[in-house]
C-alpha cells in the first residue's frame, strides 16, 4: 500500500461540514498527486456510489469509494473531522473519513490491498490510533501498515497482526476462515451445533455494490463475532476482484448461513436447505452477533430454506413493506409470464394448421398412423396437432409458474400437478390458478415446520414434493374441484351467450385494458382472459371474437404514434420521431410496448388518448364479428382472421382517433414563445423559437 496513500493525501484538521464538501476536499489532494484527472467526473460516480446505499459504518467511519474511468491509479486518501461529517450512519457523523479511488480496470492485488483496509476498520485498535496522531506521516504510515497499533485495553489484535492475517488470507482466496479453536459456547453443542463436541458452523456470503469496502468489512466483522461467540464463520467474499467458492465440503458441514448483500449473491443454490439468514451487507457490519444468533435460533427450530439457483422473474416474497395485493400480482404475474410462450407457440400452430388444411383438420387422424409427406393435409395435420400439445401445457405452467413465484423450485411439482388436476377435472384456467396459489401456500407452510437434522437434506428433494403434491391433489380432486370447474363452465357459457350491445361494451372493456399500460399487469390480465378461451381444441366462435377484439386494440397504441409523428412531426421531438419509425414495425406484430417512450414522456395525453383509441377498436371488432384463432401475430396471421377486410377497418379507426387526440391535446400545451416565432398556422414552430424562450409546459 506505500504507493496508495502518502502524507499529502492526509488532512488530520479536515473543515468540511457536508459529505459533498468533505469528499471534494479529499478528491482535490489526489487531484494534485495526479491520481484523478477529472475531479467533477470522479465526484460524480462517489456521489453515484453513494446513491446506491450510504457509506456511514458504525463507530464514527465514512468510507466513500468508488470505481471510475477518471482515476489513474488506486489511491487513499483520509481526512479526520473534529465535528463530524454525516455520511449515513446509524449511531451519527463520521470523524474518520476514507475516500477510496479506484481505477476502472483495477487489478486484483490493488482490489486485495484495499479490501484488506477495510478488514483493518473493523478493528477498535486501529481506528484509537488513527484518532490520537498528530502528523499526516505518521497517519500514512500507519494507514500503509508500518507501524504497529498498540492494543491498549480493547483486547484487540495489533493492527500489524491484522494485516498480516487479512492480507495473506485475502491476497490468496478471497474466501476468508475464521475457525475458532474454543470450545462451543453454552448452547451450540447437541443438536444445536450439529453434532457434541464441536462449535457451531457457519458459512456466509458478504458482497455490496461495488465490492471494494463494505463486502471485506462484513466479512471481518462477522468473523470476529464468531470468534467471540465460540461459532466457525466461514465467509465467501464476492468482491471486484472476483471470488474464489467456499469448497462444497464446508457448506455441507455447516450448520447455518449467513447471507449479507445488496447485489445478488451468485450461485446461491448451493446453500439450499440449511438455516438461512438472508439480509443487507451493513447489518453484518453493525450487528453480526445478532446474526450469528438468529441462525442457530433457526437452526435450533429446523428452519431451512430453500435458495435459488437463478433469478425468478419475481422476489419469492416480495420486497419488504409491500401488501398482500402487490405480492399477489406479482405471483400470478410470474405465472403468466412463463404460459405466454406457450401460448403463442400453440396458437400460431394450430392458426397455421387451420389455414392449410381447413376447419376439418382437427377431425385428423394422429400424424403417427397417417402421414403423408406429399400432402398439404397432412402437415396441416401435423401442424395442429404439435400446437395442441403446446397447448396442453397452458394451465400446468400457469399454475406450476405462480407456486415458483412464491415458493421458488420446490413450488414447482405441486404446482405442475395441481395444473394436470384442473385439466383433467374441466377447472380450466380458474383451477390452474388456484392451483398455483395453494401450492405456493402448501410449500411455504412446510418449510415453516420444524425438522429434525437428519431429515433436512431429503426436504427440498423428497419431502417437500412427497406431501406438497398429495395435499394439492386431495384439494384439487376432492374439495375445491369441483365448485371452479362449474364456475368456469359457467363463464364459458356467459361468453358463448354473448351478443349485440353486450358483445360490443365488452370488446369496449378489452380495448381500454389493452391500452392502459401497455404490456403492464392490466394489458396481461385482459390479453390471459383473450388466450384462455381458444386454449381448446374447439374454441367457441365468442372466445374467437375476444381474441380478435384484444389483438386488436393491442395494435392501435403503437401505429397511432408512429401516425402522429409522421403527420404532425413538430409536436415530438427528435428521439420521439425516431422511436415512431420503429412503432410501425412494433405495432404492426402487436407488441403494445411500442408506445412506452411515448406514454412515458407525456402520459396525461398518450394514455388516455390511447384508451379511446383501443375501446373503439375492441367495440367494432366485436360488433364485425370478427374471429382469430392465433393468440399473437398482428396484421401477420389477418389471412387468419375470420372477416379480415372489416377487421382492419377497426383496427384503422382506433388508430385514427388514437392519432387524432394526441395531436388535438399536445396541440393544446401552453406555450409561451415570442410573437416573431409563431409558424404559419399560428402555432409555435420550434425551429424559430428564439433562444432561451420557454418550452411547452406539459399540463
Amino acid at each position: 500500500m506505500s504507493d496508495m496513500i502518502t502524507a499529502d493525501l492526509v488532512d488530520l484538521d479536515l473543515s468540511a461540514d457536508t459529505k459533498q464538501a468533505a469528499t471534494r476536499a479529499l478528491a482535490e489532494r489526489m487531484v494534485a498527486l495526479g491520481r484523478v484527472t477529472d475531479l467533477e467526473g470522479f465526484l460524480a460516480d462517489v456521489a453515484a456510489r453513494e446513491a446506491q446505499m450510504p457509506t456511514g459504518l458504525d463507530g464514527g467511519i465514512g468510507i466513500p469509494h468508488c470505481r471510475s474511468g477518471h482515476v489513474t491509479e488506486p489511491t487513499l486518501a483520509f481526512g479526520r473531522s473534529t465535528a463530524g461529517v454525516d455520511f449515513g450512519a446509524a449511531d451519527g457523523p463520521a470523524d474518520l473519513i476514507f475516500l477510496i479511488a479506484a481505477p476502472a480496470g483495477a487489478d486484483d492485488a490493488h482490489l486485495t490491498i484495499l479490501s484488506s483496509l477495510a478488514r483493518r476498520l473493523m478493528n477498535a485498535g486501529f481506528t484509537a490510533a488513527l484518532r490520537s496522531l498528530g502528523e499526516p506521516a505518521a497517519a500514512a504510515a500507519l494507514i500503509r501498515g508500518e507501524e504497529p497499533t498498540p492494543a491498549a485495553d480493547t483486547g484487540e489484535d495489533s493492527t500489524e497482526d491484522v494485516v498480516e492475517d487479512t492480507t495473506e488470507e485475502t491476497a490468496d482466496t478471497g474466501a476468508v476462515s475464521a475457525a475458532a479453536s474454543a470450545e462451543a459456547a453454552p448452547g451450540s453443542t447437541g443438536e444445536d451445533s450439529g453434532g457434541p463436541g464441536r462449535p457451531f458452523r457457519i458459512v456466509a456470503v458478504t458482497s455490496c455494490p461495488t465490492g471494494i469496502a463494505h463486502t471485506y468489512m462484513a466479512a471481518e466483522s462477522l468473523e470476529h463475532a464468531g470468534r467471540e461467540a465460540g461459532v466457525e464463520v466461514v465467509v465467501e467474499t464476492q468482491g471486484s476482484a472476483g471470488f474464489t467458492r467456499l469448497d462444497p465440503a464446508v457448506i455441507a458441514a455447516a450448520d447455518g448461513v449467513i447471507l449479507a448483500h445488496d447485489v445478488a449473491v451468485r450461485e446461491k443454490g448451493r446453500f439450499a436447505g440449511k438455516p438461512t439468514v438472508d439480509t443487507g451487507v451493513k447489518a453484518a457490519i453493525n450487528r453480526p452477533g445478532e446474526l450469528i444468533g438468529e441462525v442457530r435460533d433457526k437452526a435450533a427450530r429446523g428452519e431451512v430454506t430453500s435458495a435459488s439457483p437463478g433469478a425468478t422473474p419475481v422476489e419469492r416474497g416480495g420486497e419488504s413493506g409491500e401488501g398482500y395485493g402487490t405480492k399477489l400480482r406479482k405471483w400470478l404475474m410470474s405465472g403468466v409470464s412463463y404460459m405466454v410462450p406457450f401460448v403463442a407457440a400453440g396458437g400460431l400452430l394450430i392458426a397455421l394448421g387451420f389455414a392449410i388444411g381447413g376447419y376439418e383438420i382437427n377431425k385428423a387422424p394422429s400424424v403417427m398412423d397417417h402421414f403423408v409427406w406429399t400432402q398439404a393435409d397432412s402437415w396441416a395435420a401435423l401442424l395442429f396437432q404439435i400446437g395442441g400439445v403446446a397447448f396442453a401445457f397452458l394451465v400446468p405452467v400457469l399454475a406450476g409458474y405462480i407456486a415458483y413465484g412464491m415458493a421458488d423450485r420446490p413450488g414447482l411439482v405441486p404446482g405442475f400437478v395441481g395444473g394436470s388436476i384442473a385439466l383433467t377435472i374441466n377447472a380450466g384456467f380458474l383451477g390452474g390458478l388456484a392451483a398455483g396459489l395453494i401450492s405456493g401456500a402448501v410449500v411455504l407452510a412446510i418449510q415453516r415446520v420444524p425438522i429434525p437434522k437428519a431429515l433436512r437434506g431429503i426436504m427440498p428433494v423428497v419431502v417437500i414434493p412427497l406431501v406438497s403434491a398429495a395435499v394439492v391433489g386431495f384439494l384439487m380432486f376432492v374439495v375445491i374441484g369441483k365448485p371452479i370447474a362449474s364456475a368456469q363452465s359457467g363463464m364459458t357459457d356467459w361468453l358463448n351467450g354473448l351478443s349485440g350491445a353486450n358483445a360490443v361494451l365488452l370488446g369496449a372493456l378489452l380495448g381500454l385494458m389493452m391500452c392502459f399500460d401497455l404490456g403492464g399487469p392490466v394489458n396481461k390480465v385482459a390479453y390471459t382472459f383473450a388466450t384462455a378461451g381458444i386454449a381448446v381444441a374447439s374454441p367457441s366462435d365468442s372466445a374467437m371474437k375476444i381474441m380478435a377484439a384484444v389483438m386488436a386494440a393491442g395494435m392501435v397504441p403503437p401505429l397511432a404514434m408512429a401516425l402522429a409523428t409522421t403527420v404532425r412531426g413538430r409536436l415530438f421531438n427528435a428521439a420521439e420521431r425516431e422511436n415512431g419509425k420503429a412503432a410501425w414495425v412494433l405495432g404492426a406484430s402487436f407488441i403494445s410496448e411500442g408506445a412506452i417512450p411515448f406514454a412515458a414522456a407525456d402520459p396525461l395525453r398518450v394514455i388516455p388518448s390511447s384508451m379511446v383509441g383501443g375501446a373503439v377498436t375492441g367495440a367494432l371488432s366485436m360488433a364485425f364479428g370478427a374471429t382469430l384463432r392465433a393468440p399473437h401475430g398482428g396484421i401477420f396471421v389477418v389471412p387468419l382472421i375470420g372477416n379480415p377486410l372489416l377487421y382492419l377497418v377497426a383496427v384503422a379507426a382506433g388508430v385514427c382517433v388514437t392519432t387524432a387526440l394526441v395531436i388535438v391535446l399536445k396541440g393544446l400545451r401552453k406555450t409561451v414563445p415570442p410573437a416573431a416565432a409563431q409558424g404559419p398556422g399560428g402555432g409555435a414552430d420550434p425551429s424559430s423559437r428564439a433562444p432561451g424562450a420557454k418550452q411547452a409546459v406539459a399540463a
